[in-house]
């Protein structure tokens, strides 16, 4: 069906908090780690608040009612998932939008992934989706959101800008969300204070986290309509020069025009575009500088040049990829053109992901740490007997239980389990109750039972509380070979230090019984993928847990990668390493003072550390 009008370019609303009194969606939604927040479906969402309604500082069970959801837990309190097979935590939060969009009408926007499986888009590209879908716009341009790909709604599928690969896309009718009315609370995410889950504090996740606000609030300022002039001449080619005057009546940007005179701008803002051929015509008055440069839409040939005396800024930074706060390179622009001084957008420099070639006779082995090569076959693990062994090693039993709550099922420790009639073992009694050895938390024994045989069922307990780890925590990763060196080059930060290099392969192969798809092919992308530690003392402790950690299989594990949407693939474990050797512009590499500390409690939160392991 034909579609008219024209296709728009849609800025996301901000998401404020609702005013009080007035009728909004509610959507539960979790932080991936690429700060994005994930929705939960609107099934998980209503179960959420009517525990929330019963205990705002309670526990909820996604189990219960999603069966692909069974190992994880999200505390009310601290507004966390926990997953209680491997231990991870991951921030969420209450979102509210207006009931007329898309959650409210129970409408959800699906891609399709290589496996053939479908995705929800993030809810505010939901949302987007769905409002230019119901203004039969015939496409739309996802740039202002952050991403380089167009929807065309003849066709119903969405094409990367840069690839040109093409993906289908479906609107599926759902279950609406919940609705609330009356006085609505502050949205919540990360708790504040170190003892209830402060978020990361590395140079990786602090400028992934301030990438999404800076860059919208950037671009959102300089979608302006613009005029075209001539470029002066003697600059460097792969440049763009802006100059405003000093009262931001007027601005020019210094391109030069591939052939023929620059079309005006529509009155709209919107230049008309074939579906056909959507990025073969630039864009007047849209900011396009935070694509890839074949996808800049400049059209340039005779390339752009730099008076003299033009500061530079890098155009990587305004989307929060160089090694200068996104916000902070924005803003120099913006002030430096508020005072009518020209400022400069350069190409970014590209990362430096590897070293210098290295021979062999210049690879050494890591000083006070064995072999080179650590390898990892099919599980092979000793397992317990049975659950309720596992539980009653780390237990002792309690006579006279209080009376509160049991945070795995929330039924009263003086009551029967809420998972009686659900799990039956011998021996264990559904009104029984035991406390953990070191941290004293209580729980109904058959709840323990019921935690662990959803877990990996390696002998190992992990509190649903406070995260104590009882017994040797164990972890998924297929099997693979984990290779570290010494090479003879520093990186930043590290001037008087050679470097650790260390090496992972994983090849593809068929997931075992621990995995989500047993007896299904998993596919490993990337590999092999290089790490870089300085050699100190510190970083040479790093290696020796992160050999201790792969020997658990606790490294990677079989999921769906958040950066392609791909299922059954080998993803990381959220253990963070540094991918990148002579920079930090993607921030994973160097410098970060406070990688080396906090890749430490990472792994000491796994269970991995170089004092021995109590019971």
């Amino acid at each position: 069906m034909s579609r008219p009008g024209q296709g728009v370019m849609v800025p996301v609303p901000g998401l404020g908090f609702p005013p009080q009194n007035v009728a909004r969606v509610v959507v539960w939604e979790w932080l991936n780690e690429h700060s994005r927040w994930r929705p939960y479906t609107a099934t998980v969402c209503h179960h959420i608040e009517s525990v929330l309604k019963e205990d705002s500082r309670g526990s909820v069970v996604l189990g219960q009612v999603d069966a692909q959801l069974v190992p994880y837990i999200i505390d009310l309190q601290s507004m966390h998932q926990f997953r209680q097979d491997t231990g991870t935590m991951r921030p969420v939060r209450r979102n509210f939008y207006d009931p007329s969009s898309a959650p409210g009408k129970g409408i959800v926007w699906e891609w399709e992934s290589d496996g053939g499986a479908w995705t929800a888009y993030d809810m505010d590209i939901c949302i987007t989706i769905q409002n230019a879908y119901e203004k039969q716009h015939p496409w739309l341009d996802l740039s202002s959101l952050g991403f380089c790909y167009l929807i065309y709604f003849n066709s119903m599928s969405q094409m990367n800008r840069q690839t040109r690969r093409r993906r289908r896309l479906r609107r599926r009718l759902d279950l609406a969300y919940p609705l609330t009315v009356g006085t609505i609370p502050k949205s919540q995410s990360w708790p504040v204070g170190a003892s209830s889950g402060q978020p990361c504090s590395c140079q990786q996740c602090l400028l992934v986290n301030s990438t999404r606000a800076a860059s919208n609030a950037i671009l959102a300022s300089q979608r302006r309509k613009v005029p075209l002039a001539a470029p002066p001449s003697g600059g460097p080619p792969g440049t763009l020069a802006v100059r405003p005057s000093a009262t931001f009546a007027s601005a020019a940007l210094w391109a030069a025009p591939t052939t023929g005179p620059t079309e005006p701008t529509p009155a709209s803002g919107v230049p008309p575009r074939s579906p056909s051929a959507p990025s073969s015509a630039p864009t007047p008055g849209q900011n396009n500088l935070n694509r890839p440069g074949p996808q800049r839409t400049t059209t340039v040939s005779a390339r752009a040049s730099i008076p003299p005396g033009v500061p530079a800024l890098p155009v990587k930074n305004l989307n929060g990829t160089g090694p200068v706060h996104p916000a902070l390179a924005g803003m120099t622009g913006i002030l430096l053109c508020a005072a009518g001084l020209p400022v400069c957008l350069t190409r970014a420099p590209k990362p430096i992901l590897h070293p210098p070639p290295v021979s062999k006779s210049d690879v050494k082995p890591v000083p006070g740490v064995p072999g080179v090569c650590r390898k990892t076959k099919k599980k092979h693990l000793k397992k317990s007997k049975n659950p309720e062994d596992v539980v009653r090693r780390y237990m002792q039993k309690v006579k006279n239980p209080p009376d509160e709550d049991c945070t795995i099922c929330m039924e009263r420790l003086v009551t029967a389990s809420g998972y009686e009639g659900v799990l039956r073992h011998k021996g264990v009694r559904p009104e029984l109750v035991g406390r953990l050895g070191r941290c004293g938390h209580m729980y109904h024994l058959l709840c323990l039972v019921a935690m662990y045989s959803n877990g990996n069922k390696d002998g190992s307990l992990q509190c649903p509380t406070c995260k104590a780890i009882y017994g040797e925590k164990t972890g998924t990763q297929p099997p693979g070979k984990m290779e570290f060196h010494l090479i003879p080059h520093s990186l930043p930060g590290f001037a008087d230090t050679q470097t650790i290099r260390i090496v992972y392969d994983i090849p593809t192969g068929i997931q075992g019984p621990e995995h989500p798809n047993p007896g299904k092919k998993f596919t490993a992308r990337g590999f092999p993928r290089h790490c870089y530690l300085p050699n100190n003392e510190k970083g040479r402790k790093v290696l020796r847990l992160l050999i201790t950690a792969w020997e658990r299989r606790l490294i990677f594990t079989i999921g769906t990668s958040n950066t392609t949407g791909e299922s059954d693939t080998v993803v990381w474990n959220e253990i963070h390493h540094k991918t990148e050797f002579g920079s930090n512009l993607t921030g994973h590499g160097y410098p970060d003072a406070s990688y080396l500390d906090n890749v430490l409690a990472e792994l000491t939160a796994q269970g991995v550390s170089e004092a021995p392991a109590k019971a």
